[in-house]
């Protein structure tokens, strides 16, 4: 039986490297790679899946934000991160999302593969070089609680793309909603987070990993 991958990083160098090493395990195929989060949701949507080898701190949309949708549609695909971030906002941010597995980049190719094979078991993989004090927060919670923020989902969306720049049109644009829309957005997460400045919101986008400096 093949177990079909998807693999989300904006590096393509990196994904390439994956690639090689995934599809050296004669039943591993990966049926598609994505440079944003927002092309992994769509490719969930249109493939059979089993499971998505997630960067976080991507484009356009985060993976955390891409991990929230894709399992709101699709419950049983399993979600492996794969990061060089270990903060507590990103590891804590996928696991809650309903990521199964979070690993550091700078793993070895093995370690990944025994992360997808122990999340096709439907158990938890965490790399050892995360520490148990960033593990202790969370750790008896992931099977219930759902994540929380003042932000809406929608509202996380449009703070990532403000945080990277995008003009008001341009989110309109990629979010496929009207100008007014985002304005409406934009102000009402000033008024909750009580920020008015885009460094200020850039700097709580940055801190709570819905986008990074890279």
């Amino acid at each position: 039986m093949s177990i079909n991958i998807i693999l989300a990083d904006d590096h393509t160098l990196f994904r390439e490297g994956l690639v090689t090493i995934l599809n050296n395990e004669l039943e591993f195929i990966v049926v598609a790679q994505a440079d944003n989060g927002r092309e992994v949701v769509k490719l969930a949507r249109k493939l059979a899946v089993d499971v998505i080898i997630m960067d976080i701190a991507m484009p356009d949309l985060n993976g955390i934000e891409a991990t929230i949708q894709v399992l709101h549609e699709n419950p049983k695909v399993k979600v492996v991160a794969l990061s060089m971030h270990s903060d507590r906002h990103f590891v804590s941010g996928m696991l809650k999302a309903g990521a199964k597995g979070y690993l550091l980049k700078d793993c070895a190719g093995s370690e990944l593969i025994k992360a997808v094979r122990e999340v096709l078991l439907d158990r938890y993989y965490i790399s050892e070089e995360i520490s148990t004090s960033v593990l202790t927060d969370y750790v008896g919670k992931l099977t219930s609680e759902v994540v929380t923020s003042e932000l809406s989902s929608r509202e996380r969306e449009v703070l990532q793309l403000i945080a990277e720049g995008k003009a008001t049109q341009e989110i309109a644009e990629i979010l496929f909603v009207s100008v007014k829309t985002v304005e409406a957005h934009r102000a009402n997460i000033k008024a909750k987070l009580k920020l008015n400045s885009i460094p200020e919101l850039t700097k709580y986008a940055i801190r709570e990993g819905l986008t990074s400096l890279d």
